[in-house]
């Protein structure tokens, strides 16, 4: 293995591809070191599509494992709609609703599978947007990169408990730290480490609500807790939060793979 590697870094190199080239060859490298000795089977997705890293092959193995494979999704904070945690299940025929800061970067003209809100998400009307859909999804997305906890709080203590949930975590925080940031209607990320809370912190209030922690993407950026009736297809899952928990190693999509086209996401939420 490793003198298979050597050389593709020699051919690299010989062809004069470049730093950048070979710096994402060692990134790729390493990225499938850091899954192949995860403990976690649900790491070892080697599936990257719309999403950040490798969270669509997680999600679509753990709908596999609970039987979930036509249903309906809300996700909170998905930028532009090209690069985000739910686009995957519109590929694979699923229904949802999208809300965002931000204008998407294609056309939604006739969609019957997609609705989409523009719209300040923050703690006063995160439920009154999902209640617009007028149904239980059964996927629950949430990365706003910032007030987070707070927002799936109000969302779980208003009776939404969708059988999977995902959500973006500060991957600085080791499993023994409590952190959250404090709570700000006008919060925006600065590209820094004052985001979100702690794997800890999360965890804990899942917990409190009948949600266990399966599995956190190998980038260390999104963790996925699934509702407690269906752990059973979940055994081979370690059960410690510190063997679950990924540190930060924010490998991006881009790097992987084509960008993603408006005129892809056009034709799926057709």
């Amino acid at each position: 293995m490793i003198k298979k590697y050597v050389k593709k870094v020699l051919s690299v190199v010989s062809n004069s591809i470049g730093v950048k080239e070979l710096y994402e060859l060692m990134l790729h490298k390493e990225f499938r070191e850091r899954q192949n000795l995860h403990c976690n089977p649900l790491n070892k997705s080697k599936f990257f599509g719309f999403s950040q890293s490798e969270e669509d092959g997680i999600t679509l193995e753990i709908l596999n494992r609970i039987s979930v494979n036509d249903g309906f999704f809300v996700e909170f904070g998905v930028g532009n709609g090209l690069e985000n945690n739910t686009a995957i299940l519109l590929a694979a025929g699923w229904k949802g609703a999208w809300y965002s800061g931000e204008k998407l970067a294609f056309s939604l003209e006739d969609s019957s599978k997609l609705t989409f809100t523009k719209v300040w998400i923050k703690r006063s009307n995160i439920v009154e947007l999902y209640n617009r859909t007028s149904k239980n999804a059964d996927v629950v997305s949430l990365d706003l990169d910032g007030n987070d906890i707070y927002l799936v709080e109000e969302l779980l203590s208003n009776g939404i408990k969708p059988k999977l949930f995902i959500v973006e975590y500060n991957g600085k925080f080791p499993p023994s730290i409590d952190f959250k940031i404090n709570y700000s209607d006008d919060h925006v990320w600065t590209s820094d480490d004052y985001f979100g809370a702690s794997l800890a912190s999360f965890n804990k209030l899942f917990v409190s609500h009948g949600y266990t922690l399966v599995c956190c993407n190998t980038s260390g950026a999104n963790a996925f807790f699934v509702e407690n009736s269906f752990m059973e297809s979940f055994k081979d899952v370690p059960k410690d939060i510190n063997e679950l928990y990924c540190e930060p190693f924010y490998f991006l999509r881009k790097r992987k793979m084509h960008p993603t086209s408006p005129k892809t996401l056009e034709l799926l939420v057709k």
